[in-house]
């Protein structure tokens, strides 16, 4: 698509960095973004306020536990300050919403992956409709090797085949009753990989995926994450700091 193509040429430094820091440095710049945004296209006056009255009310809410019918009188004007303050929130979340939905799907595209790398084995399934028999043949080009056999038997409507091969991208041929389908694939010593499915309508082939290997890039406590996972935390931490030191409400 165009504008993968035109953000792989606006974020093409941070392909020289480790994915995590890439991962980070996005998050920073997408949080500054959503910040400045939310800061220039509402009223902050407004948006303080009814923050304070909303906490406000919330106190009340404690102090009045004894007190149902009161509580639940201040709990329904706390609501509507809610409201109001979300109403007020909905103008800079409608400007970032497809910038941000661009930036996701390329970053997806980008870091979501580990790479094939040169005589690294990996391996392709092709999925059917439900109840498909028979056999696949696959075709491999010069350069890539099939580990396993060219012709598998579709077993639980799918086939899978490992294979190997030479740097460069090369073009795999599945034929299957008279069908013929093609899927790319990319070996290289860097973090670029295409994408992993190839969805095909009008068939009884579904869909040609390439197993890539999940990429985990930040290991917090044992606990391994990809790069939306960094994402979501990193943003997290940036968006707090960002908002106090702006004062953004």
């Amino acid at each position: 698509m165009a504008y993968y193509d035109f953000l792989n040429i606006v974020f093409a430094p941070l392909f020289m960095l480790p994915v995590l820091w890439a991962v980070i440095i996005l998050s920073f710049i997408v949080s500054v973004i959503i910040i400045l945004i939310t800061k220039y296209t509402t009223d902050q006056a407004l948006m303080k306020k009814l923050k304070e009255d909303t906490k406000e009310y919330q106190k009340q809410i404690k102090e009045l536990r004894n007190e149902p019918a009161k509580a639940m009188e201040v709990q329904k004007k706390a609501m509507e300050l809610n409201m109001k303050y979300m109403m007020h929130s909905l103008k800079p979340t409608i400007i970032t919403f497809i910038p941000i939905i661009l930036i996701f799907g390329w970053m997806s595209s980008a870091f979501a992956f580990e790479s094939i790398k040169p005589n690294q084995e990996f391996s392709v399934t092709v999925y059917f409709e439900k109840n498909t028999n028979g056999n696949m043949e696959l075709t491999a080009p010069d350069g890539v090797t099939i580990a396993d056999g060219k012709i598998k038997k579709i077993e639980n409507d799918k086939a899978t085949w490992a294979l190997k091969g030479k740097e460069g991208e090369h073009v795999l041929e599945f034929a299957y009753n008279g069908e013929k389908q093609q899927k790319n694939i990319l070996i290289t010593n860097g973090n670029k990989y295409i994408e992993p499915s190839k969805k095909i309508s009008n068939s009884n082939i579904k869909t040609i995926q390439i197993n890539y290997k999940p990429k985990k890039i930040l290991n917090l406590f044992g606990w391994k994450l990809g790069w939306l996972g960094t994402y979501i935390i990193s943003s997290i931490i940036f968006t707090m700091g960002l908002r106090k030191l702006l004062k953004v409400y």
